[in-house]
């Protein structure tokens, strides 16, 4: 960011040109960074005489832009429904000194150690699925997100299943391009897209049931919730890869151990929100949905070869056990 002369402060003319009513910058702080983004935080006075904070996301280069562009749509969905389940998003662009770089502004809250407590919690994410506004009641988003620097393919589709087959796929192949092929998961590929895929998503559109898209955060790990209040342990979401999805995706990311949201959560939003039918199906439901995000974990994280090998195993016990599976023509 290059130096503004209003207050002082390392700030781009861009970036205060979209934050309301500013009288002075008081400072601008180094807030982390990850493999693929800076933040930072932003303290003003604003006309009224209130201080206020925003956190900054900063990118690079074009996957860094349509990152923050997608982050900002997201949150913006988000809000609209549930506005007390994130951070108020501010705005989205490009630095005007940095050309290359580009930002993303909201809302700045002080997290508390911990994953949100459930009960609220799950209120909140039942009430984000419940509110079912996809254009045309089609699964998809109107533009790209990510999951980190990991780009989703959200083409418009009327059907689950091919909205989630056609993201997959993609995934896939993101995977390949940074990691290198995989004899091995290769080679289960063709059973869990003739089989496994159909066995399991098939049943939720047939038989005279209708899976009605939800919004969903679409990257919902520990990492990306946060305790905002330490009396109550309300929490947020942020950092989203939204689309309108069946409402269970969500919860395959839960599964992993590693996301610390327990069986407890699990009971908690169903107690809101039922399985879908048919219920008998619902933990290799989960198991597949959850075995995308560990693709993603794969495909972001190329060197670590737990996260494909978790995917893989996955993969091979569901075709094992829908081996026998025909698709009704």
């Amino acid at each position: 960011m290059a130096l503004d002369t209003h207050g002082g402060h390392d700030i781009d003319p861009n970036v205060l040109a979209v934050i309301p009513d500013v009288e002075r910058v008081i400072d601008v702080s180094y807030h982390g960074e990850s493999a693929w983004a800076k933040a930072f935080r932003i303290n003003v006075i604003h006309t009224n005489g209130v201080e206020e904070s925003y956190f900054m996301k900063v990118s690079v280069g074009h996957h860094g832009r349509e990152a923050l562009k997608g982050e900002f749509a997201a949150t913006s969905a988000i809000f609209e429904i549930t506005p007390d389940f994130c951070p108020k998003p501010i705005a989205w662009g490009t630095f005007k000194l940095h050309p290359d770089e580009h930002f993303y502004i909201c809302k700045f809250y002080e997290f508390s150690e911990g994953v949100p407590e459930p009960a609220s919690f799950c209120e909140k994410l039942a009430r984000l699925h419940s509110s079912h506004t996809s254009p045309e009641g089609k699964f998809g988003f109107p533009c790209t997100t990510y999951n980190g620097d990991l780009p989703q393919d959200n083409t418009w589709f009327d059907s689950w299943e091919e909205f989630f087959g056609n993201g997959l796929r993609h995934i896939l192949r993101v995977r390949q391009e940074r990691a290198g092929p995989s004899d091995e998961l290769d080679g289960l590929l063709p059973a869990l897209f003739d089989k496994v895929i159909p066995r399991l998503l098939r049943p939720l559109e047939t038989d005279g049931r209708k899976v009605i898209p939800s919004l969903v955060h679409g990257d919902l790990w520990c990492g990306n919730a946060a305790i905002i209040d330490e009396d109550t342990e309300e929490g947020i979401v942020f950092d989203p890869s939204s689309f309108w999805a069946h409402n269970e995706y969500e919860l395959g990311n839960w599964r992993p151990e590693r996301n610390r949201f327990t069986s407890l959560y699990f009971q908690t939003y169903h107690s809101h929100i039922p399985k879908s039918e048919p219920v008998e199906d619902y933990d290799d439901r989960n198991a597949l949905y959850g075995l995308r995000f560990n693709l993603h974990a794969a495909t972001l994280f190329p060197n670590h070869a737990e996260f494909l090998q978790m995917a893989v195993d996955e993969i091979r016990r569901l075709t094992e056990k829908f081996s026998a599976y025909t698709a009704k023509l």
